[in-house]
């Protein structure tokens, strides 16, 4: 994507609001990002926050854009492609809506240039993983300027297609809550130890972050540094020796397996014309 490419986003809210600020800290230009939002406040904000310019429906001057950002929510995606629909012709356009399946964008909008993302809540401190996807009709170049966007946000891994994104859903886009669900469950167990609520907080956050660097810095497996602090007899391998009683690994897998089932409902859902 040329430094000066026209990018569009269609909503304004977080992670919209993500990707912007990412694009401008990495250096583009303000007066080359525009965003359509129906709420006056939300426009105010954005403009205020950013210098770009808004607009609260779409309107013709979306035919110069290179990019078209979908970033509503998944059951407005459909009447938003109705009003869209009239200005696009060789736009890349770029979907991080859950559960919105490209095939049904083509459709509701009339073209095959489309890469569909899913990114995670990360992405709003520059963190996130996105799994990214598209049609055959997108050029390689479109590819990159996706790729430019969405690295705004953080790493992106492409997929082979556009089903794989409902397992993507399932293992990243909704993986931050089961993060924090077992963040909770430390916290928990830290009160139940005696220690303050900030103080249980901190060593439950600290602990996981610093693990997950350390993993992310490391070639080895996660058994492998697992097993490092397991010893034989020791209060780890207690732990670990519960967990494993209840199959609690087992009982994961099974959740996101479950996640997946649920996206791949959705996306029927929210496809239905």
């Amino acid at each position: 994507m040329s430094s000066n490419a026209k990018i569009c986003f269609v909503g304004g809210g977080n992670m919209a609001t993500a990707l912007i600020g990412g694009l401008l800290r990495a250096g583009a230009s303000s007066s080359d990002i525009t965003a359509i939002e129906i709420d006056d406040a939300r426009r105010a904000e954005l403009e205020r926050d950013f210098g770009i310019t808004t607009r609260p429906a779409p309107t013709a001057s979306i035919t110069a854009d290179d990019v078209i950002v979908l970033a509503v929510k998944p059951q407005q995606m459909k009447g938003v492609c109705a009003t869209l629909r009239p200005f696009i012709g060789a736009q890349l356009v770029l979907s991080i809506a859950a559960g919105i399946r490209a095939a049904d964008l083509a459709r509701w909008l009339g073209t095959q240039c489309i890469v569909r993302a899913m990114p995670n809540t990360p992405a709003l401190v520059g963190k996130g993983i996105t799994g990214v996807a598209s049609m055959g009709g997108v050029a390689d170049a479109q590819k990159r300027a996706a790729e430019i966007i969405l690295r705004a946000a953080g790493n992106i891994v492409w997929v082979a297609d556009d089903a794989q994104l409902d397992a993507v859903t399932a293992l990243s886009g909704s993986g931050p809550a089961y993060v924090f669900y077992f963040i909770e469950a430390l916290i928990g167990a830290g009160r139940e130890m005696g220690f303050s609520e900030a103080k249980a907080r901190q060593f439950a956050i600290e602990t996981v972050a610093g693990a997950a660097h350390l993993a992310a810095m490391s070639d080895e497996s996660m058994e492998v540094l697992r097993a490092r602090v397991t010893s034989k007899g020791g209060t780890t391998a207690a732990a670990i020796a519960s967990m494993e009683g209840d199959r609690l690994k087992q009982r994961i897998v099974a959740a996101v397996l479950a996640a997946k089932r649920r996206a791949v409902e959705l996306g029927d859902e929210f496809g239905r014309d």
